[in-house]
């Protein structure tokens, strides 16, 4: 995940996650003390599954470049049967499983690896949603797209959640994705993308 103000620091207690709905609703989860790290804000959260609510339930997810996990536990929290997450960072990983430990989770798992390293190497599966959120500026969009694209990690008609800098370039999305929401929340830009054959 990335740095920047977020509206779960005025929502929450200062290290901690609020789930915002589902069957862990109002949960508060513990954040790893990695400098940049921070949680999609609730209000992007909330819009995001808002978008989602129709494919949520049931759907295999990919939270690349997790950080917190903020959105892969909404996910699982409203109905997702499966979770993938990707984080780097030893220590926040390490965190994402006493999270889902604490939850009593199933359908997760996590690997802790470098997200474009992930999907060349790991065996391919599938996925119906994808959320790319890395941090915002390690320039990392468009290679993640490609990857995805490409290698065989999309579900036939999968959807793809962005999120990054409000004052970044449009990132370079494969020619058969097609934008079907894209918002801004103060500096923050965030997009929905749909998948087709």
């Amino acid at each position: 995940m990335t740095s920047r103000k977020t509206a779960d620091k005025k929502k929450s207690q200062t290290g901690q996650l609020r789930i915002v709905a589902g069957n862990w609703r109002s949960r508060l989860l513990q954040i790893a003390d990695v400098p940049g790290l921070q949680p999609t804000s609730i209000r992007i959260r909330e819009t995001l599954f808002n978008w989602l609510a129709p494919r949520i339930h049931g759907a295999k997810c990919l939270d690349l470049c997790a950080g917190t996990g903020a959105l892969g536990l909404e996910a699982l929290s409203r109905g997702a049967s499966r979770v993938v997450f990707v984080e780097r960072s030893a220590v926040a990983a390490k965190y994402l499983d006493l999270n889902i430990a604490s939850l009593g989770a199933s359908g997760t798992e996590i690997h802790n690896v470098d997200a474009a390293k992930y999907l060349q190497e790991s065996p391919v599966e599938a996925f119906d949603v994808i959320f790319l959120d890395p941090p915002f500026a390690d320039d990392l969009y468009d290679e993640l797209c490609r990857l995805l694209a490409t290698e065989g990690w999309l579900a036939t008609d999968a959807r793809v959640y962005i999120e990054m800098d409000g004052n970044q370039p449009e990132v370079r999305m494969p020619e058969n994705w097609r934008v079907l929401k894209n918002k801004t929340a103060g500096k923050v830009r965030y997009l929905m993308a749909a998948v087709s054959d």
